[in-house]
């Protein structure tokens, strides 16, 4: 997806009866709209010997092959690197998979998987409580690795003419998100705790209940953010106490600064206060669910959120990529493609490249 917004040419091969995450109940009914955009659908039935032979034809033609079949699947079918960049020197070749080489490598693995083996899950939850995050971070940036790999690939063709194998794995790329933490043990000798349970490096950092039950997080990360959070809150008192003088004081006595805090916020409200946050410049973030930002103001003014029509004809708002280009937001560039919609389209590209 990442590359068909980029501009790429991106065809999906898909089975008879269609992509499995088109039909995903639960918290995965939205999985296919977000990730498939822009692509083209063909359907190619790689169970039969004439499916195989079309999907290594249509590889011929292309400048790079995305995968992410179990362990040697691909060898099996003929569909691998070396069998393929025999015919297509120039292919650039991305396997998807749940490890890299090594004593792993020939497990399957899933996202809440590697969370778990990954160090993710540990410092996401309670102590003892391991918990998986709220979306499926390795699956998705999986593919944006995948995705980088791909640009480096094809930067270095453009000097030697040949293409390569990429391979992006979901257990690395979940150690890299804990990396910090590993590091952190390395440099003290201390398991990290998880998060939950985390000795914070900034006094006031923290999800508040206001009033009417509402909650606010706030962030004051410097001894001037504090004492300019006590103004807008209108207790400066606080910011006089010698035990709140500075941040590591504060720190020291953590869960009593907070019950302070916590007993002055409850009578606040977070439409009034909200405001006086922004204005005084300190960081705070209301709790927002994600059927919420649907509606979210900057997403639609800055354009991150545009329509798309949908397989089934309707339409949708979709997130686009968080970046610009030249002051642009690279956008939908096709609706979401049917079952098989492109299959003719694409297949008679090599009969006619075969009768040429």
């Amino acid at each position: 997806m990442i590359l068909a917004d980029l501009g790429a040419e991106v065809i999906k091969i898909e089975p008879p009866d269609g992509d499995r995450t088109r039909k995903l109940p639960g918290l995965g009914i939205g999985f296919f709209r977000s990730f498939n955009r822009s692509k083209k659908s063909v359907v190619i039935d790689l169970g039969t010997p004439e499916g195989r032979e079309t999907a290594a034809d249509l590889a011929g033609t292309c400048d790079v092959m995305i995968e992410n079949f179990r362990p040697g699947l691909m060898h099996r079918m003929g569909l691998d690197y070396d069998t393929l960049s025999a015919c297509n020197s120039r292919l650039i070749y991305v396997s998807h998979k749940g490890f890299l080489p090594g004593p792993y490598e020939k497990r399957l693995a899933l996202d809440e998987v590697v969370q778990m083996m990954g160090g993710l899950s540990y410092m996401t939850g309670p102590a003892g409580r391991p918990l998986r995050a709220g979306t499926s971070v390795n699956d998705i940036m999986g593919g944006m690795f995948g995705a980088i790999g791909v640009l480096a690939a094809l930067r270095e063709r453009e000097s030697t003419g040949r293409g390569q194998e990429v391979q992006s794995a979901l257990f690395e790329n979940c150690v890299f998100l804990s990396s910090q933490h590993m590091q952190q043990f390395a440099m003290t000798g201390e398991p990290p705790p998880p998060m939950p349970s985390r000795v914070s490096a900034w006094s006031v950092y923290d999800v508040f209940t206001l009033a009417h039950g509402e909650q606010l997080f706030i962030g004051a990360v410097s001894d001037k953010q504090f004492v300019t959070l006590c103004d807008v809150l209108q207790c400066p008192q606080l910011a006089q106490e010698p035990r709140f003088a500075d941040n590591a004081l504060r720190v020291a006595v953590r869960p009593e600064l907070l019950a302070c805090l916590g007993a002055i916020l409850k009578d606040h409200r977070v439409d009034e206060l909200a405001p006086k946050l922004e204005a005084a410049g300190i960081p705070y973030a209301p709790i927002v669910r994600p059927d919420q930002l649907m509606d979210d103001p900057h997403l639609k003014a800055s354009g991150g959120l545009v329509p798309m029509q949908t397989d089934d004809g309707g339409t949708t708002d979709v997130v686009l990529l968080p970046i610009t280009l030249g002051g642009r937001r690279p956008g939908v560039r096709q609706a979401l493609a049917r079952v098989g919609e492109h299959t003719q389209e694409i297949l008679s590209r090599l009969k006619a490249r075969a009768s040429a």
